[in-house]
């Protein structure tokens, strides 16, 4: 690994270096076991721990198939995703790994007791397989989650509407918390110059999937002048939609759960913002009964911030806690776009506000390898930041899974993987200087 750290850290190094260095047998990566999937049955979600089903070993480096690369890590990322797994809800990621096993000779490689997980990474490819000729060693990129066949005509229209496509990471082996990482090369796009690795690492899965759900024609497709509601404006996903919505034009309604969250999206240029723990929003009156009379003073809240107008657009992601109030409180033949639900898979909401006022819920999951290219341009271009908040290393992954289950973290929180410290792997510091104020808005809180 310290030869390819130096190829990485070198000024010199050229393509033929990097194809000239020799591939270890094997690399530090964060693990989840097959054989402690029940470790945590019968404990409450919010008392699981990842620190305790997390492991940091060395596993042995996959074989690199056509179409693939290898991909030496430099940093990282927690998603909730990767939280998920390591708590094995809503289930057991192995049940993905064995499934995707079944499908061919090569897919067995994923099938194994151990699952190496992460869904972002940046870092510098290393080798490509047969059939790649985009990339070559020595490239320094970021990867999206998508992982597709395309051997389906399902994909050919939306590549998200394979029969095949899963989630790198998460629904596949060998993920980017990791010193090396496999990935397809379709998943590949150019690191942002401005950026330190730990930086450029952060903003893949959220980035691009906040894209899909709000600008995209397959999300709610936001316009010029639209009133969006943002939920966890300031969190990992929310911190995204806020930034497209003002790059866009529209008008973003953040909701938050604290000054100190409000004070960030105040930051990020947003002035309608609404507290729902200093509000007091009880949604549920108890744990099978909404309140109604909550969602017409939400209602009422929003239209005080708007001028006397409704939301065009919801941006759902904490799901069965919010869906009866975003459903109450769009705009009639208004859209709410969802993505996940992080508060409960089992949404409730009163359908007569659905269908008789022409509202619309779209489903929304990552993004197409073109929408996540789009929204890495933008990262790229410094039209969209990237909302780090902490940075860990690789040994200290479970605390950051930790951190963000318990969600005592804000925006985005990194992982060093081969990188040895944070700040490196800038390369267009003329660009850096000029948004410097803004990359580092979620770290000054």
């Amino acid at each position: 690994m310290k030869e390819i750290l130096d190829a990485i850290q070198s000024q010199d190094s050229t393509a033929a270096d990097f194809a000239a260095l020799s591939i270890p047998e094997s690399y530090r990566a964060v693990t989840v076991h097959k054989d402690e999937a029940e470790m945590f049955a019968g404990v409450a979600s919010r008392d699981k721990d990842p620190r305790k089903s997390l492991h940091i070993e060395d596993v042995p480096v996959p074989e690199l198939g056509p179409g693939e690369a290898l991909v030496a890590v430099m940093a990282s990322s927690v998603n909730y995703n990767s939280v998920w797994t390591s708590i094995f809800e809503p289930v057991s990621t192995f049940g993905f790994l064995e499934r995707y096993g079944k499908l061919s000779d090569l897919s067995k490689r994923h099938d194994l007791p151990y699952h190496v997980i992460g869904s972002d990474l940046a870092g510098v490819v290393l080798r490509t397989g047969p059939g790649v000729n985009a990339w070559n060693p020595g490239d320094e990129v970021v990867a999206h989650c998508l992982s597709v066949e395309l051997e389906s005509s399902d994909g050919h229209n939306d590549t998200m509407l394979d029969p095949e496509q899963r989630i790198w990471g998460f629904e596949t082996n060998f993920g980017g918390l990791a010193e090396i990482a496999l990935v397809k090369s379709n998943q590949l796009m150019p690191k942002p110059k401005h950026l330190s690795w730990e930086e450029a690492a952060s903003p893949g899965l959220v980035n691009s999937t906040a894209y899909r759900q709000l600008v995209s024609r397959n999300g709610a497709g936001m316009k010029q002048g639209d009133n969006v509601l943002i939920w966890g404006a300031s969190g990992g996903l929310g911190s995204y939609a806020t930034q497209f919505a003002l790059a866009g034009g529209a008008n973003p309604i953040c909701v938050v759960s604290s000054d100190q969250k409000a004070d960030i999206c105040r930051k990020m240029g947003a002035t309608a913002i609404i507290d729902r723990n200093a509000e007091g929003y009880k949604f549920w009156k108890d744990e099978h009964n909404q309140d109604p009379r909550e969602w017409k003073r939400f209602g009422k809240r929003i239209r005080e911030l708007t001028g006397g107008e409704d939301v065009d657009i919801v941006f759902e992601h904490p799901g069965r806690e919010t869906f009866g109030a975003s459903v109450y409180v769009t705009r009639k033949g208004g859209t709410i776009v969802t993505c996940a639900s992080t508060s409960g898979y089992n949404h409730e909401y009163d359908n007569r506000y659905l269908w008789m006022s022409l509202k619309r819920i779209i489903g929304s999951h990552f993004a197409n390898y073109r929408e996540a290219w789009e929204a890495n341009r933008l990262i790229a271009k410094g039209k969209i930041h990237p909302t780090l908040s902490k940075v860990y290393s690789l040994e200290d992954t479970g605390q950051a899974a930790y951190d963000v289950h318990r969600n005592l973290h804000q925006g985005k929180v990194g992982v060093l993987a081969l990188a040895p410290g944070e700040g490196l792997g800038v390369r267009d510091t003329e660009l850096r200087e000029q948004h410097i104020d803004a990359i580092n808005r979620f770290r000054n809180v």
